[in-house]
């Protein structure tokens, strides 16, 4: 079995989740967080930022790592084990621009219980539990509004 790595962020702005709806040849693929693979010597850090504005054009910050999620799946007849690393992180506007060469056709920011039931794999209804947990916790000691805890 092969391994993969990528990395990507549940970024929430004014409470509202990131999401991106893919398509592949007119094919429902679904709601999805951001996400993308790590490039020779790129820190996670740095992939999951990078991967959040490419494929959304939202300009997000790292809050905190959230943790880490597997899948496996088939490709050229080869089976991947994919470890996910995720990250909070805030942005300063709604204004998102899905990649299209990544087929993603649509984009936007969904209440906590929207997001939670658009999302199509479990493994990110996961994240965004975890993740929005600590964002409400950031939230209840005032340090989400403020920036202080940046």
């Amino acid at each position: 079995m092969k391994e993969a790595t990528s990395c990507g962020g549940v970024v929430i702005y004014r409470g509202k989740i990131l999401l991106l709806y893919r398509s592949y040849k007119n094919k429902y693929d679904g709601w999805m967080l951001p996400k993308g693979t790590v490039e020779a010597g790129e820190e996670f850090k740095h992939t999951a930022l990078r991967e959040v504005l490419e494929e959304s054009g939202a300009k997000a910050s790292i809050i905190k790592y959230v943790g880490k999620s597997q899948y496996t799946f088939i490709a050229d007849d080869q089976s991947i084990l994919k470890n996910v690393h995720w990250f909070l992180m805030s942005t300063d506007s709604y204004n998102t621009k899905p990649q299209r060469e990544e087929y993603f056709v649509d984009s936007g920011f969904y209440k906590y219980h929207e997001a939670y039931h658009l999302l199509k794999y479990a493994n990110e209804k996961q994240i965004v539990e975890r993740a929005y947990y600590e964002y409400l916790e950031l939230r209840k000691m005032n340090l989400w509004d403020n920036k202080k805890y940046f």
